[in-house]
């Protein structure tokens, strides 16, 4: 299933339908500015007839990071307000809940225990609350992989004991695993049930995430995504949405084309 995703318009309220222009059955979003946008979001959802997958938090306010490693809130807090999230959006009726995890803001010397000890957390939230719970790990401050490396370390030794979704940053994965990306996401296909679609664009002070687009296959200023894509198109079915951001202003067509591309390599 293609979807859009809410970093396309920042979750700004004002852009809001939007999202519901492209012709596209799901929509990932979060980061709504207060509960209000969030419940009119719930309602243009129902009335265009589209399924929802929400990327916590909900709202800006919420934590984004902490579950267990302080960035925000101790985790103790951020776990009871996940929770409360869980709960809602179960009774809202989202595909699922996904969260950045694992995610330390620094490096570590050990990380197997609190990986662990998380992953039995959310496989009880999903149990409990029957919605399915997907785990996105995150680059961290400075473009750092070392979120990426701690899921791939721990992967093979306890990621079987749960029945924990991944969602699958391809730009982040790029960045991360250089040319190891493929032995990186062919391990961990057989979990992987949400993929994130973009390019990526850097900039002197940094970088931005760009539309996926034929026009970006074959240039030294970008990644080849198809590769990755035909990799990922393989086993379970998956939601594979588009997470450009607005930043570099591109075009409604630069955008359509990218969806189109993408629905043709994926048929």
């Amino acid at each position: 299933m293609i979807g859009i995703s809410g970093s396309t318009i920042m979750s700004d309220p004002n852009q809001l339908e939007e999202l519901f222009n492209h012709d596209l059955p799901h929509i990932e979003i979060g980061e709504f500015p207060n509960e209000m946008e969030a419940e009119r979001f719930f309602t243009l959802a129902r009335e265009y007839g589209k399924s929802f997958g929400i990327h916590s938090p909900l709202t800006r306010e919420g934590s984004k990071y902490d579950l267990i490693d302080e960035i925000k809130m101790p985790p103790q807090k951020a776990r009871v307000l996940f929770e409360r999230e869980v709960f809602k959006m179960a009774k809202k009726g989202a595909a699922y809940v996904l969260v950045h995890f694992p995610y330390f803001k620094n490096k570590v010397s050990f990380f197997e225990g609190d990986i662990y000890d998380g992953l039995r957390f959310l496989n009880h939230l999903q149990n409990k609350y029957g919605i399915r719970i997907v785990c996105e790990p995150k680059l961290g401050p400075a473009q750092s992989p070392h979120n990426i490396q701690y899921l791939h370390d721990c992967y093979a030794s306890f990621w079987q004991d749960f029945d924990l979704s991944i969602c699958l940053d391809i730009g982040d994965y790029r960045m991360a695993a250089g040319d190891q990306w493929e032995k990186y996401i062919t391990r961990l296909l057989p979990h992987i049930k949400v993929v994130h679609l973009h390019n990526v664009e850097y900039k002197e002070d940094g970088y931005f995430w760009v539309p996926l687009h034929p026009q970006f296959e074959q240039n030294d200023q970008h990644y080849d995504m198809k590769p990755c894509i035909d990799l990922l198109n393989q086993g379970e079915s998956k939601y594979f949405i588009f997470e450009h951001t607005p930043h570099t202003r591109p075009t409604p067509e630069v955008v359509s084309e990218g969806i189109h591309w993408v629905n043709q390599l994926l048929k």
